[in-house]
């Protein structure tokens, strides 16, 4: 048996309940996958993004509806170190990845050197909706998993001030019949860990030259980190706590909040209070 052979088993049989099965549950509750999609799925070179590849393949193979994968990575401006490492894992993974080129860690480099996360995030964001497009594609595929979606609703909660998520799917407001879905939404990054670990594999991390520096010093670019820990310590007190965080985002009682956003309208409790 091929070494991509034994990965693709570990998904369906040693990780069946904590991985393939929370993403067909991501796939069938949210409704991301209908027939003929043309699909384009985003690979950073990371442990989500290449796992959500290879269950996208499996589910190309044995899955209900018919469509087709287009498997994309996109040079931000990596070493060649970096690409010849992706390129590798690609390979040892048996995923046909189309590599195109952009200068973001150049211009964010240059123009948001205290903070270039956002413009960063930006910037790929128009890039990879430009090539979806290119492709003709109507969807992108983005490997955001479970722990992503309860850190970023602390993140806004803590530091945006506001209560809103990550979901599972969103139609695009700046490129018409495009649509971003997230496919292994359900997925905890504890299982991909394990899943990483089982098969002995190795990922690269943001690989941008911002994280090399901060790594080298005293630095700390990353809030998301801050909540990665607090949940760690809260976990400690409610070994549940993050099935309930999430959980508590589908289960919002609008009769017992102060106010709430509806495309950009605020509503406030007091508009249907009886006086």
């Amino acid at each position: 048996m091929e070494k991509y052979q034994e990965i693709e088993r570990s998904i369906i049989k040693k990780f069946r309940k904590d991985i393939w099965r929370k993403f067909i549950e991501t796939i069938t509750t949210y409704e991301l996958v209908k027939e003929n999609d043309k699909i384009m799925v985003c690979i950073s070179g990371g442990k989500d993004s290449f796992l959500m590849a290879k269950c996208i393949q499996e589910l190309q193979r044995h899955g209900k509806y018919k469509f087709d994968a287009q498997y994309v990575v996109m040079d931000p401006g990596y070493t060649d170190k970096t690409r010849n490492q992706i390129e590798t894992l690609a390979q040892t993974l048996n995923i046909d990845i189309e590599v195109f080129k952009s200068n973001i860690f150049d211009v964010t480099e240059e123009l948001a050197q205290d903070s270039p996360c956002y413009l960063c995030a930006r910037m790929r964001r128009g890039y990879l909706y430009s090539k979806a497009k290119s492709l003709g594609c109507n969807k992108i595929a983005l490997g955001h998993h479970f722990d992503d979606v309860i850190e970023t609703t602390l993140l806004s909660m803590f530091y945006g001030s506001e209560i809103k998520t990550m979901l599972p799917k969103l139609h695009s407001e700046n490129f018409a019949g495009l649509e971003l879905i997230r496919p292994i939404y359900l997925v905890k990054e504890e299982s991909i860990i394990a899943w990483q670990k089982y098969n002995n594999l190795s990922f690269i991390n943001c690989a941008c030259k911002f994280t090399e520096k901060c790594s080298t010093s005293n630095i700390n670019p990353s809030k998301r980190e801050e909540i990665k820990a607090l949940i760690k310590d809260l976990k400690k007190i409610n070994p549940n706590i993050d099935n309930n965080i999430m959980k508590s985002l589908d289960n919002i009682n609008l009769n017992c909040v102060l106010g709430y956003k509806i495309n950009k309208e605020y509503h406030s409790f007091l508009d249907k209070y009886s006086k």
